[in-house]
């Protein structure tokens, strides 16, 4: 097997540098100017960028998603972005992207910018300006993590998350995503990645025992089918819709999403007896977990399987002590340590210290300048003598007749005459109604002028009115 130049290959695991050589060869002029020109020149881009390949819309690959929920998702994120705390606290120079890199690590990089996304039109020239974001971001990583390098399973990473953001956002995400979402995913031997696919293993004992009985019989170690799946964060292996979603619950719930994909894909496969007699053995298993049927990749399933799945951050995590010290034993310990991993974006959040700016707007402690005594006496007698002038100008309520009185009510009092006041003489009278007789309130008047409109009311057609501004 060939030796890749980092030396992250062993003889027993095939790295995720050479999966995509099956695809795509050096020598291959796919993303190429002139190819892709042509392309572009016969067909129309779709609404996620690419012109054409295995990811781009169709019907049959994804399903027509209402507008109401269009709406609904983008109420929602705008109110997530508006609570949104960034996760970088600290601001450090860009000395990174001055600086000119590693040539060992240049050379690489600039070999698989052609590879990532060929047919989005973000990365569909050579030296495109999306290409140059993504040469800069990989590069400035093997300047700020030099122990660990460039893997060829973070330029699809980076590549997404340029899809979205400004080059220095998508290098801090990748740096977030490296570090926090998938350490050591990237570091040399990927002993991550192989202690994640033992724990994937384990897990899906329990979700699908047929579709792991099926494995363990044929040999075939997790390492060879999820290697592409968990360091691409399954960019490579979805259609673009379902990618986006699985992204948004991954950054926001974490690893454990990736884990339920896995398993999701894995069940409905391998999970029925049918499904298994068209594979019965290692060459045909591993043909079989290559070419997925889109019918399970498609966004509106495979949501709804991943959310069914009963996997937790928890169970994740004691299969993972679990799966360490089998792994000790066996081989003895890591050669390289990753840091803890962070279950989702508000556990990272939660981790990182508070700015300065965040303590000095919301102080846990308020304090109330004191005020010289002259200034409270002087208060005091000012709010006397506002509450004495309210007082004066405050008047008796005048109790309203019920113009629909029950048979054994009482007649009607006279209302209480008003105080006398000066501007009485100027007003006159208010006319007697009809209601005043007693004789007369045995049946209710039918030519009554018609009566205010109450505040209850205009609450009511108020509330009305606000329900046809839906989500506004």
């Amino acid at each position: 097997m060939a030796k890749i130049e980092n030396g992250r290959q062993s003889a027993d695991t095939r790295s995720i540098r050479t999966i995509s050589s099956s695809h795509i060869d050096d020598e291959s002029s796919l993303g190429s100017d002139s190819e892709i020109n042509g392309f572009t020149s016969d067909r129309q881009t779709d609404k996620y960028g690419f012109i054409g390949g295995a990811q781009q819309y169709s019907e049959e690959s994804a399903q027509d998603v209402p507008p109401e929920v269009l709406r609904q998702r983008e109420v929602k994120w705008l109110d997530m972005l508006s609570h949104w705390d960034k996760w970088m606290i600290k601001r450090f120079n860009k000395e990174l992207d001055s600086q000119p890199g590693d040539p060992k690590w240049v050379d690489v990089i600039e070999k698989d910018l052609h590879r990532q996304f060929p047919f989005h039109e973000m990365f569909v020239s050579r030296g495109g300006h999306g290409q140059q974001d993504l040469f800069r971001v990989l590069k400035a990583y093997t300047l700020y993590r030099p122990e660990e390098g460039y893997c060829q399973a973070q330029a699809p990473i980076a590549a997404v998350l340029l899809m979205h953001m400004p080059a220095e956002d998508a290098f801090w995400g990748l740096v977030q995503i490296c570090e926090k979402y998938l350490p050591g995913y990237y570091s040399p031997g990927l002993e991550a990645i192989q202690l994640d696919g033992e724990i994937l293993f384990a897990l899906l004992r329990r979700v699908s025992p047929l579709a792991f009985r099926h494995l363990e019989k044929h040999k075939i170690d997790p390492i060879l089918y999820m290697t592409e799946w968990f360091m691409c964060a399954f960019s490579r292996t979805l259609p673009w819709a379902s990618v986006l979603r699985v992204w948004d619950m991954f950054l926001c719930d974490g690893v454990k999403i990736i884990f339920r994909v896995g398993l999701v894909l894995l069940k409905c496969m391998l999970g029925t007896r049918e499904k298994l007699k068209a594979c019965q053995g290692q060459y045909e298993t591993m043909e079989l977990l290559r070419a997925v049927e889109p019918r399970y990749m498609q966004e509106g399933f495979l949501v709804r399987e991943i959310l069914e799945v009963p996997v937790t951050a928890r169970d994740v995590e004691r299969v993972h002590h679990s799966q360490l010290k089998r792994w000790k034993k066996n081989r003895g310990e890591l050669n390289f340590k990753p840091p803890p991993r962070m279950h989702g974006a508000q556990l990272i959040m939660l981790a990182e210290p508070p700015r300065r700016q965040d303590l000095q707007q919301n102080p846990t402690i308020v304090l109330e300048a004191s005020q010289p005594a002259s200034q409270l006496k002087k208060g005091k007698e000012e709010k006397k003598s506002m509450k004495k002038k309210s007082m004066k100008k405050s008047q008796p309520v005048e109790e309203i007749p019920n113009p629909y009185p029950l048979p054994n009510d009482p007649p009607p009092s006279d209302p209480p005459a008003p105080p006398p006041d000066s501007t009485s003489s100027t007003q006159e009278p208010e006319p007697q109604t009809e209601t005043d007789s007693p004789h007369q309130q045995k049946e209710p008047p039918t030519d009554l002028p018609p009566a205010k409109e109450s505040a209850l009311k205009r609450s009511t057609q108020s509330l009305s009115s606000t329900e046809q501004d839906t989500y506004l």
